[in-house]
């Protein structure tokens, strides 16, 4: 394994993060057994590093795979508080639910420029309250938007950016791939700890998967880059890309087989730009919503780089 200081916060960090959204209840919603099994076997090939929030439900897959291994992980959390009192609250529960007097890495959800980080202003300066009585041990923000890379870059406070990054810029909301990667050049300048999200654009790049997370692992201005894991054929290839390795054939074939489908976000203001994009009328809009028809969907994924609000994945 290949590891980073996390700017200059002082962690260690594995270069894959393991993304634990896939695993949860909003998307393959693992048994704990199935998720606490992937999490001790990307312990077991050295990642150290895994990226939760408070909405992915997916402490419990933490906690027992630390159990069963005896060994901590650096766990990154995040949560949409905005008051001191609720975000109080949110780390109270990060820290019971993950049996972890300390959360290594907590971070405001979703930001999107400074006036928002302004907004939750007073639930950042627990967070430094947090920090000073040994609670955290860093503290930023993750954003789908260059402005919101722009605002950490006002705020001391704010150590750690988690921003979306792929090589199409697939996700995001306010610019080029060119832009992000000017400002995260910039955070990296000033000792901001970087670690990038969604490098498969959402499942959206998943037919050149070497080629985008290749880039990603060469970007010298990332510590880490989260990427989610659903089985442990997808953990092995990404070690493997990583270091250089050829993938096991076993693994490949596996991967190979694997079963994927478009997964449509509650949250999709139905635009209907996914339904204009796709050529093989796979996609309406049904009660302001998109819906896929699986017989007509060809997972290509060209309908998820034109949903604004990147409400469209293949999992």
């Amino acid at each position: 394994m290949k590891y980073h200081r996390l700017g200059q916060t002082g962690l260690l960090v594995s270069r894959i993060c393991y993304g634990s959204l896939t695993m949860g209840p909003l998307q393959r919603n693992l048994s704990l057994d199935e998720g606490a099994d992937l999490l001790v076997h990307a312990m077991e090939l050295g990642i150290n590093f895994v990226d939760t929030a408070e909405i992915y439900g997916t402490y419990a897959y933490i906690k027992e795979a630390m159990r069963r291994t005896q060994k901590e992980f650096i766990v990154a959390s995040k949560s949409y508080s905005y008051t001191g009192k609720m975000m109080a609250d949110s780390l109270e529960k990060a820290r019971k639910e993950l049996d972890k007097d300390v959360i290594d890495i907590f971070l405001l959800h979703e930001q999107e420029s400074l006036l928002t980080v302004k907004g939750h202003w007073e639930a950042v300066e627990y967070l430094v309250k947090a920090k000073a009585q040994g609670k955290v041990k860093a503290i930023g923000l993750s954003t789908h938007l260059v402005k919101g890379v722009e605002a950490a870059l006002n705020y001391p406070e704010l150590e750690i950016i988690h921003p979306i990054y792929n090589y199409q810029g697939l996700g995001i909301l306010d610019g080029s791939i060119d832009l992000m990667r000017e400002k995260l050049k910039e955070a990296k300048r000033m000792g901001k700890g970087i670690y990038a999200m969604k490098p498969l654009g959402g499942g959206n790049l998943i037919a050149d998967a070497k080629k985008a997370m290749t880039w990603v692992y060469n970007q010298e201005d990332i510590d880490a880059v989260a990427v989610g894991m659903q089985n442990k054929a997808e953990i092995n290839t990404n070690v493997a890309w990583l270091l250089g390795q050829t993938v096991d054939a076993e693994d490949s074939k596996n991967l190979s087989k694997q079963a994927r489908k478009l997964h449509i976000e509650d949250y999709c203001l139905g635009c209907g730009r996914c339904v204009q994009r796709c050529r093989h009328n796979a996609l309406t809009i049904v009660n302001e919503r998109a819906v896929v028809d699986s017989d007509r969907c060809v997972l290509c994924g060209y309908c998820g780089g034109v949903c604004p609000d990147f409400a469209i994945k293949i999992i």
